[in-house]
Parts: C-alpha cells; sequence; structure tokens
C-alpha cells in the first residue's frame, strides 16, 4: 500500500520527521565540551557514549518539540513562518503527533538509564524543565530565557555524566551566558518580525521591548566574555591543562559573538540561531578553527 500523501506534499513519514525538528538537533553538541576538555577525545569509549548520549538527548528534544507544537497549534497559526509546521499546518495529524510525543520521550528515557543513571536523571530533570517551559515557564517574563539557558547547562552537565567527569564551573557558567545571549537574540528577532501580531503568537513578548532586550543582551554578551577569559587562565585550568595557550581562543569567541551580533542586527537572522549558525560561512569557519585550536592546545602543544 503507498504512503498516504498529506497537505503541503509532506508524506506522513517526512512530515513526522520535520516535525521533530531534527535542524534542532545541533544544540544538543554541549554535550562534547565534557569530552572534548577532558582529554577524551581520542578514547573510542568516551566518544561513543557521549554520541550515544547525544542521540539520546536528540530523540527526547524532539519528544518536548512535539509536545510544544500540540500545545501551540492555534498561536503557531498566527506566525507567519511556524503556521508551516506540520502540525499547525495539518500536514502530520495530532493522534499522531501524541503517539509520537509519548514514544520518543519514553524511548529516550528508558535508553538515558540504560547509558548511566547519574545521566539519566540529568535528562529527566531536563525533560521536566522543558515541560514545565512548554505549559507555564515560557509565560514568565525573564524566567522564559532563564529556562532556556538552564536547558542548555543541563546538557552540558549530561555530557560529563555520561563519561563520570566534572565540568568546570566557569564552562557551565559560559554556557548558561551564551544560550540566554541565543534566546534573547531569539526574542527579539520574534518581536521585529511580528510586531503588533506578537503577543497574539506568544503572549510573552509584550513584557519585553527592542531596548530591554538589547541592554539584556549587552549584559550577557559581556558576561559571556569576560567568563571564558577568566576560565582560560584561571590557577586551575591552567593547573589541569599545564599550560596558559588557551588564552588565544578568546579571539574566536570574540568573533563569533560579535559575527552573530551581527547577524541579527543587519541580517536579521536570530529567528533560529542554528541556521543562522549553519547557513553562515563566516560563522562555520570561526567555529571549526576554534575547535582545532583547543584540539591543538590540549592534546598537541602542551
Amino acid at each position: 500500500m503507498p504512503t498516504a500523501v498529506v497537505s503541503f506534499g509532506l508524506t506522513l513519514p517526512l512530515a513526522l520527521l520535520k516535525a521533530m525538528r531534527p535542524q534542532q538537533w545541533t544544540k544538543n553538541v554541549l554535550l562534547f565540551p565534557a569530552l572534548l576538555f577532558s582529554q577524551n577525545l581520542f578514547h573510542w569509549r568516551e566518544t561513543v557514549l557521549v554520541c550515544a548520549a547525544c542521540a539520546v538527548f536528540c530523540l527526547l528534544s524532539s519528544g518536548v518539540y512535539l509536545l510544544n507544537d500540540l500545545l501551540d497549534i492555534e498561536s503557531d497559526r498566527a506566525h507567519p513562518l511556524k503556521r508551516h509546521r506540520p502540525l499547525a499546518s495539518g500536514a502530520l495529524p495530532v493522534p499522531v503527533g501524541i503517539a509520537a510525543c509519548a514514544f520518543l520521550s519514553a524511548g529516550a528515557l528508558a535508553a538515558a538509564f540504560w547509558l548511566s543513571t547519574p545521566f539519566a536523571w540529568t535528562a529527566v530533570a531536563y525533560f521536566l524543565l522543558q515541560v514545565a517551559y512548554t505549559v507555564r515557564l515560557k509565560h514568565v517574563v525573564i524566567l522564559d530565557v532563564g529556562c532556556i539557558a538552564a536547558g542548555f547547562v543541563l546538557r552540558a552537565v549530561a555530557g560529563g555524566q555520561v563519561i563520570a567527569v566534572t565540568i568546570s564551573a566557569w564552562l557551565l557558567i559560559c554556557a548558561m551566558l551564551l544560550s540566554l545571549f541565543l534566546a534573547l537574540g531569539k526574542r527579539r528577532h520574534e518581536l521585529l518580525l511580528l510586531e503588533d501580531g506578537a503577543t497574539a503568537h506568544r503572549r510573552i513578548l509584550g513584557e519585553y521591548t527592542p531596548d530591554l532586550l538589547d541592554q539584556m543582551i549587552s549584559v550577557v554578551t559581556a558576561a559571556t566574555v569576560v567568563c571564558y577569559t577568566f576560565y582560560t587562565v584561571a590557577p586551575e585550568t591552567v593547573a589541569k591543562f599545564g599550560t596558559t595557550r588557551l588564552v588565544f581562543t578568546v579571539p574566536f569567541v570574540l568573533y563569533g559573538i560579535f559575527r552573530y551580533l551581527y547577524l541579527i542586527h543587519r541580517r536579521q537572522m536570530g529567528g533560529s540561531p542554528e541556521k543562522a549558525l549553519l547557513n553562515d560561512g563566516a560563522s562555520l569557519v570561526n567555529l571549526v578553527l576554534y575547535g582545532l585550536a583547543v584540539v591543538a592546545i590540549l592534546y598537541w602543544l602542551r
């Protein structure tokens, strides 16, 4: 029997895959800093474990995205871009969305407990936080972006727990600040894109103004750079890695942040951070060079 074709020319499997938002899986690369900065990158067992943990978070986050889209069908239909999402457009039937949400969430959490109990409890905390955000906290000013930041921090913690290493508090703070930076940029983009219809799509946008968001972005931008710089020169960092050369990676962090600010303000690309970064050649090159510099400093130039 041929696969049924639904609206917008999508087959049901393709509509489901699109609703799972695989492009958002790039956010789960935050599980890898623990592997990189613990100097386990070339240890196959630890690398496989972190890759498996990343897959768990990809499935878990897809379950949360489906839940979000199920609850936000009507408001998404008022958004010029989100109205094309499979559930909002009708390409994915609601019963299929509910079943997929339950299956992905339960399956991911079961796999998490199979990998590591501490890792699994962090995955449970992440899932509960995302559910709380979807149901209530995304409507509470400041806490809405705070929850997004907490989700990134939990990813970073989970990456360390699955291989039984402790991530530096400096790096966790950097992850929190950087995710706040991205979340505030997204709020700014939505506010300017939707204008008078902003609150019809996302009620919390009525609590923000472009000026307020710009001030908050300025604070977290400066704090991110300062925090990362302190991490590279902190005595415990130098003692752990036996080198002071990590400070030479600060220019890559500066350029990456400045480039993203440029994309937000000049190219209006802040609505989807993962798309902005993946579609901008300069940002990709900078990210690759940063990664190569860290690997070279931590593994070869000590």
